[in-house]
Parts: C-alpha cells; sequence; structure tokens
C-alpha cells in the first residue's frame, strides 16, 4: 500500500526547496503530486513541475467532470487564485508512494478522501522573520516584485496556521527548517523510511 508524504507549512518556510530534494533522492522511490493553480507562472517555474498552471475555464471543467479533491482560493491584489488538487491517473496509491506540497487545508481534504493511513503530514517550521526575509528575497528576483502580495501571503499564514489547525489536522510531528536546510531535509527523510 502506497504512502502520500504531504509537505506543508507557512509561505517561505522552504516547501518547495525540501520537495525537490527529496524528490532528487531516488532511493526514496517517491513520485510527484503536481497540483494546479490560476495564478501566474513565476520566474524560474514550468509548467507540469512546481505547478499545472491552467485557466478559470480548466478548472471549471475538471469541477463538471468531478475530478477535482480540493480547492483553495486566495484573494491576491492580482484578483482571485485558485490551487487545486485533482484525482488523475496520475495518482495510484496501490502501486506508488509520493510526495506532494501544500496547505494545511488541502492536507485534510486529501488525507479524507485517500485515508488517514495513507496521506501522511511532513510540516516545515520557519520563524517569522526569517520566512519574511525569505520572502522579500524571493518577491527581488521577480520581473515586477509584488511586495503587497507578500504582506498578504504573510499575514494570511497566521490564519491558516493557528496552533489549533495544526492539531486539528493531526500533526504531532514539525520539522525545523531555521539553520541549515539539509539538516531538516535529513530528518524528513528518516521520518519517510520509518513510515515505509
Amino acid at each position: 500500500m502506497g504512502k502520500l508524504f504531504y509537505i506543508m507549512g507557512k509561505s517561505s518556510s522552504g516547501k518547495d526547496t525540501i520537495y525537490a530534494d527529496l524528490l532528487a533522492r531516488a532511493h526514496l522511490g517517491l513520485e510527484p503530486v503536481v497540483t494546479y493553480t490560476t495564478r501566474p507562472i513565476r520566474a524560474n517555474e514550468a509548467d507540469g513541475v512546481q505547478y499545472h498552471f491552467v485557466t478559470e475555464d480548466t478548472l471549471h471543467r475538471m469541477q463538471q467532470e468531478g475530478s477535482v479533491i480540493e480547492l483553495r482560493v486566495y484573494p491576491s491584489v492580482c484578483g482571485p487564485w485558485y490551487y487545486f488538487t485533482a484525482d488523475t491517473e496520475a495518482i495510484d496509491l496501490a502501486r506508488q508512494n509520493y510526495l506532494a506540497v501544500g496547505t494545511l487545508e488541502s492536507f485534510r481534504k486529501l488525507k479524507s478522501y485517500y485515508g488517514e493511513d495513507r496521506v501522511l503530514p511532513i510540516y516545515i517550521e520557519v520563524g517569522d522573520r526569517e520566512r519574511l526575509l525569505r520572502a522579500i528575497r524571493r518577491e527581488e528576483a521577480q520581473a515586477t516584485p509584488n511586495y503587497k502580495e507578500v504582506c498578504r501571503r504573510y499575514v494570511a499564514d497566521e490564519e491558516d496556521f493557528t496552533e489549533e489547525k495544526i492539531a486539528q489536522a493531526g500533526i504531532t510531528r514539525r520539522f525545523a527548517n531555521d539553520g541549515e536546510c539539509r539538516d531538516c531535509i535529513r530528518a524528513i527523510e528518516h521520518y519517510i523510511r520509518e513510515q515505509l
């Protein structure tokens, strides 16, 4: 029986870096779960790698087909951005282990959909000051930096990741990524191996 390891944490906690590193560790045998978004693609992103970048029309079509498992909408300064996970032939938990990255709410919905014993949390923590500095540095690399959106995400995280919501999701173990990222990744790898 396969497992789906689900990475989550506040914005700029290093989720994407950790996700890419773990996927590159072939000995773990993890396949990516690439979710969908209607937000614009950022510099250094590629369609089908970080996300499937789609239009709202594509989202509506997939909803009508019944393939959307979970859907989130975020009001951005550029309008609403949708993020969602779809049940496609690309996910076969009967035969394969997977790695995904997303939000606390999406984790809860996937856990409900696939089963609590099959969807396991990997919660990444970083101190608030460090997260904000990382977010600003990342935004500076964009062709047109949007610092208002950085601030909106930073504030939204305080609501999205309250201690109460973390506990309700059944998350009891956390992985600190304040210092050396490789130390955090090493701890996560050990956790994954324990679960397989």
